[in-house]
């Protein structure tokens, strides 16, 4: 049999006013969308500060109790971070489960993780959200045998010291395993550093299309060398770093990086476990800031994702804003104002006016030159010719006359095998 689908009631504290605050409640919603849960009601409440044991008013609380009864409703999800007092006492004046945020974000993301290091990352999430939530029940609280030997006889310790022992041990485990993830990661990008290759990385909301404008530069640059990336009209389809070269025409070439999406209250325990792939993002040369420009709330997006940058460091970055999915708005694409492109992925429309500004901004380090080489360095010949952009090539007497853009550590490194003009 099919099984049926959660209900739901989503429950918010709008305090102080938030501006934001009707949309994050909408956001809830899509976050229990995405975990297969069904949203059969909304409560709200207006409050100049939580109400620290409960999270709601006793007023609200007999609300929410009357609402679960009236939709049949199995679980309860708050839009904040409930401390595990909040939650306990939550669960026993309604009788039913009661999940937060937080939560709903690592299941989404548990489900979603495919790579063993995003797999790592989203247990070490989930078990230091669970560590302080241990709540000992009564069964819990009996003590263990210390031993069957008298020598080892012993009040033992509680079932709830034991589960957190475990937990710690594992939480250990794991990052010792990251940590080597880590290391590699690190390996591969002073290895780019070393190739001196540009890296450009997609940062953005969740759902911006940073995995489709990857896949329409792919198709665009390299259609048969280089496998797609996943992408999908959902949330937090990308959790794995996806790294692809783009060959330019005219010789050039860069890595690119898609990322994971960013979205309000990300909760800190993800940004702490996956602090190691976020990393790519602190590192890059240049950052793509894509934003659904179809979606009304795409201002608050850009500061959500302007504020994440930050926490990690990589808001002094240069940035170039592409507006995304401009196929459904009315402002018209492909278009460039400043450092900001209007495009549509889907449609592979202005990938052309990106990449000239992705060029202008990374490829500083070159230079127009004119050489002659002599007949006898003809590999310096096919080295331009592969990593160089070679305009035009004649043969003369004293050797091969190529006029051309090359990259000004590769003409330092040979100006003594050939004739500069």
């Amino acid at each position: 049999m099919e099984q049926l689908k959660q209900q739901a009631i989503i429950v918010g504290v709008n305090l102080l006013n938030r501006p934001d605050f009707s949309y994050s409640m909408e956001e809830l919603g899509n976050l229990a969308a995405a975990c297969e849960i069904e949203v059969v009601g909304e409560l709200t409440q207006k409050v100049s500060r939580i109400n620290a044991s409960h999270y709601l008013g006793t007023g609200k609380i007999q609300e929410l109790s009357a609402l679960i009864e009236e939709k049949d409703a199995s679980v309860v999800i708050c839009n904040d971070e409930l401390s595990p007092s909040q939650i306990r006492n939550l669960e026993a004046a309604l009788d039913r489960k009661v999940i937060d945020r937080t939560i709903l974000i690592l299941d989404i993301f548990a489900d979603r993780a495919q790579t063993k290091e995003a797999q790592l990352q989203v247990e070490v999430a989930q078990l230091q959200y669970m560590l302080p939530r241990l709540v000992g029940l009564r069964e819990s609280l009996g003590r263990q045998g210390g031993g069957s030997g008298l020598k080892n006889r012993g009040a033992g310790e509680t079932k709830l010291e034991l589960d957190r022992r475990k937990i710690e041990e594992r939480i250990t485990a794991l990052q010792t395993e990251l940590e080597k993830l880590v290391a590699q990661r690190q390996t591969q990008r002073k290895q780019r550093r070393k190739n001196e290759v540009p890296v450009v990385c997609l940062v953005g909301y969740t759902n911006a299309g940073k995995s489709s404008l990857m896949n329409a530069m792919i198709d665009s640059f390299n259609p048969r060398a280089v496998k797609q990336v996943l992408a999908k009209d959902m949330l937090f389809a990308t959790l794995e770093t996806s790294v692809r070269s783009i060959h330019l025409p005219d010789r050039k070439s860069f890595l690119l990086t898609d990322t994971v999406g960013f979205i309000s209250q990300l909760p800190h325990h993800l940004v702490k476990a996956f602090r190691s792939t976020l990393e790519e993002v602190t590192e890059a040369d240049l950052l793509i800031h894509v934003v659904d420009s179809s979606n009304p709330e795409y201002e608050q997006h850009i500061a959500v994702t302007v504020e994440t940058l930050k926490e990690l460091g990589a808001d002094q970055i240069p940035t170039i804003f592409a507006y995304n999915k401009s196929d459904l708005t009315e402002h018209e694409y492909p278009q460039v104002q400043g450092d900001c492109v209007y495009l549509s992925a889907k449609h592979q429309s202005g990938m052309e006016e990106l990449t000239r500004l992705i060029s202008d901004r990374i490829f500083l380090n070159y230079m127009q030159c004119e050489i002659v080489i002599p007949y006898d360095q003809g590999r310096l010949v096919a080295y331009f010719n592969e990593h160089a952009h070679v305009q035009t090539t004649s043969y003369e007497e004293s050797g091969t006359r190529l006029k051309m853009e090359c990259r000004v550590t590769d003409f330092e490194q040979y100006r003594g095998d050939f004739i500069q003009l």
